[in-house]
């Protein structure tokens, strides 16, 4: 994930306060006119952006403040899927051993990839599974995101939540051995917390989710810093929501072992007790 804070610092303190996120990297990213600390947390990494000069970093932060910059997602074979991205005329940047796509050549979602690679895992999190692009058109962008990143429609599942305001799909990379996705929403009630985000912000990045074995040591962690949250209305043990203001303008939502398989296409793995929603 890249994500646009004021101070590193600041940030990486923050990141290894509340989910036990290490420090594996310094860095600087002339893209985004940026200097970037690297945490590690599970086996995912947050690169934090601090600008170092004028740019769409620098400009995110003065109209909107701190909070997701952009997804970020890894491929087995990066030039097989630079191919793609030019075959199918989407334009990029490319950095040490990144590629760089921006908003205007998505739905609103800038994002970052690079390769996969075998990583040691850090802190209170196994990993990020999910960034969500809420957009005007889900199947649209659904059919966006199938043809550049060869995905496959057949594992997507549908979603349709009345109590969150959206209906879109879970672009599911790998079911079941693995969670990553993207969720694509589009917003059906302007009232709700997502509806009310889109009004203001068009298509654009709203969240992520993590899952991890211990929802309860990330909560106690909240509650040691003051830092807000919302715990699954359902099912407390479930997992709970980090509110923006407690880590750099990120809502992200934490999911215990497995729970999200009961919202994502394959109940039968989710534990008998689950029924925390997303």
């Amino acid at each position: 994930m890249l994500v646009a804070v004021r101070n590193r610092a600041a940030a990486a303190a923050t990141f290894a306060a509340v989910l036990g996120a290490e420090k594996v990297g310094d860095d600087s990213l002339a893209l985004y006119a940026a200097s970037c600390t690297t945490m590690r947390a599970g086996d995912s990494e947050f690169d934090l952006l601090e600008p170092t000069g004028n740019g769409p970093l620098a400009e995110l932060l003065d109209s909107r403040g701190e909070g997701i910059f952009g997804g970020g997602f890894s491929t087995p074979d990066l030039d097989d899927l630079t191919r793609s991205l030019e075959d199918n005329d989407v334009s990029f940047g490319r950095e040490g051993d990144s590629l760089y796509i921006e908003p205007d050549q998505t739905h609103g979602m800038r994002t970052a990839i690079r390769q996969s690679e075998k990583r040691e895992p850090a802190g209170l999190i196994s990993f990020v599974y999910e960034v969500t692009n809420v957009v005007a058109d889900h199947e649209a962008t659904a059919d966006f995101y199938t043809r550049i990143f060869g995905l496959d429609q057949s594992r997507f599942s549908p979603i349709d939540s009345e109590m969150w305001g959206y209906v879109g799909a879970l672009t599911l990379f790998n079911p079941p051995e693995r969670l990553d996705r993207i969720e694509i929403t589009q917003t059906t009630n302007s009232t709700r917390s997502m509806g009310r985000f889109y009004e203001r912000r068009g298509q654009s990045v709203y969240m992520c989710f993590v899952e991890t074995p211990d929802a309860g040591a990330i909560k106690d962690r909240l509650d040691a810093r003051d830092g807000r949250y919302q715990q699954m209305a359902n099912d407390p043990a479930a997992g709970l929501f980090i509110h923006p203001s407690a880590l750099h303008g990120i809502l992200m939502g934490v999911s215990a072992t497995n729970v999200a398989w009961g919202w994502s296409g394959h109940p039968e793995l989710a534990p008998a007790s689950a029924t925390g929603s997303s």
